[in-house]
């Protein structure tokens, strides 16, 4: 009996899956159908898939993930830029040569080099931080210029944790510091204030308005920059042109309404937009959710360059290969509480998965670990 709106973004869309398979379709139309799902759940709706073909349904699974394509498809064909490009088995081609035929070049190297980072250098001290029935005790320091993954299942409490720390949700306990010194954060403007951004994993439902076009999207967060009473338009169209070319936002018309674009640019129109603020700490929420493998290598790419002008980035990702190619340390949370923070050689999926299911011996953490 629970609203949906109620539901996590997962179940909402497991909801959604059984209600298209109810239907006894001969041909089933599958898009993106595991963009928010656990491995579980794709387990799951894998073997749904599965008998449906047994029974003879045709199915249409689109998806960006080409691990997924290998598994569940008998044939694949390759679409760029509304054109057709290719129709093959599925047998007969590699994960590499889809990502080239559906990016029309090869991706020479997926994720940006990384450089060391100074352990003593830390941008923003979290101890202790609670959110009731979610998070108990959360610390963690986040270093100047690193990528600090945080990895667990749905349910962890990763989301909770992040948007305790930017005031979204009440905090029943904990401090945050900046730089050394004590913050207050009750509010998206105070965390503002203190030079920390969220990128949100829900960008539909609430972090881009999708009915209007691009200039008011990216500037809403940051207002005060373009006048108080009256906006100064001529620098709003400023800061849209500026933002278009360097994000590589692709958009016929600047003016369409956001909701018609495709997943990839409007993610990178979200990412232009949280930067508009001009943050030291960015919390990005999986940061390539739907979006092609093209774009993925683009926003990886912006991603480490925002470390390389020493910002510091926090990271929330249910891809393993995005969180290992990414994260120079990598905190692992499972029912609410932080139960490793790995580096080094244990920044590997057997240690990212111990500590996720529990059965790394371990219900907390010191934050140096």
């Amino acid at each position: 009996r629970t609203r949906i709106k109620d539901l996590a973004v997962s179940d909402r869309q497991m909801v959604e899956i059984a209600k298209a398979l109810s239907k006894n379709a001969d041909i089933l139309i599958l898009d993106e159908p595991t963009a928010v799902l656990t491995g579980r759940e794709v387990d799951i709706l894998f073997d749904q898939i599965r008998r449906l073909r047994e029974q003879g349904v045709a199915i249409l699974y689109i998806s960006h993930k080409l691990d997924e394509i290998k598994a569940i498809a008998d044939r694949v064909t390759v679409l760029r830029d509304g054109r057709l490009i290719t129709t093959e088995p599925v047998t007969d081609v590699e994960k590499d040569d889809m990502a080239r035929l559906m990016v029309g070049r090869d991706i020479k190297q997926m994720f940006p080099d990384r450089a060391p980072v100074e352990a003593h250098d830390v941008a923003m001290s979290v101890r202790n931080v609670s959110v009731e029935g979610q998070v108990r005790d959360a610390s963690f320091d986040l270093r100047r210029g690193e990528v600090l993954g945080f990895a667990g299942i749905v349910g962890a409490g990763r989301t909770a944790l992040m948007e305790a720390i930017i005031g979204l949700r009440d905090r029943s306990s904990g401090e945050i510091e900046r730089n050394g010194e004590p913050v207050s954060i009750h509010s998206l403007q105070d965390a503002k204030k203190c030079g920390i951004a969220y990128l949100t994993k829900d960008r539909k439902g609430s972090g881009l308005l999708l009915n209007m076009d691009m200039r008011p999207n990216l500037t809403l967060l940051a207002l005060e920059k373009f006048g108080t009473v009256i906006l100064n338009r001529k620098a709003e169209e400023a800061a849209l042109a500026n933002a278009i070319e360097a994000f590589d936002i692709r958009a016929a018309d600047p003016k369409a309404k956001v909701g018609d674009f495709s997943g990839g640019n409007q993610q990178k129109l979200l990412l232009a937009k949280v930067m508009e603020t001009d943050p030291e700490v960015v919390i990005i929420d999986e940061p390539t959710r739907g979006i092609d493998i093209g774009t993925k290598s683009q926003i990886y790419h912006f991603i480490g360059d925002l470390t390389k002008r020493g910002k510091s980035v926090i990271l929330l990702s249910s891809e393993m290969p995005e969180m290992l190619g990414l994260s120079d340390r990598i905190a692992v949370m499972a029912a609410g509480r932080i139960t490793g923070i790995l580096e080094g050689n244990d920044r590997n999926e057997h240690e990212i998965m111990r500590h996720a299911t529990g059965i790394s011996g371990k219900q907390g953490v010191s934050v140096h670990e």
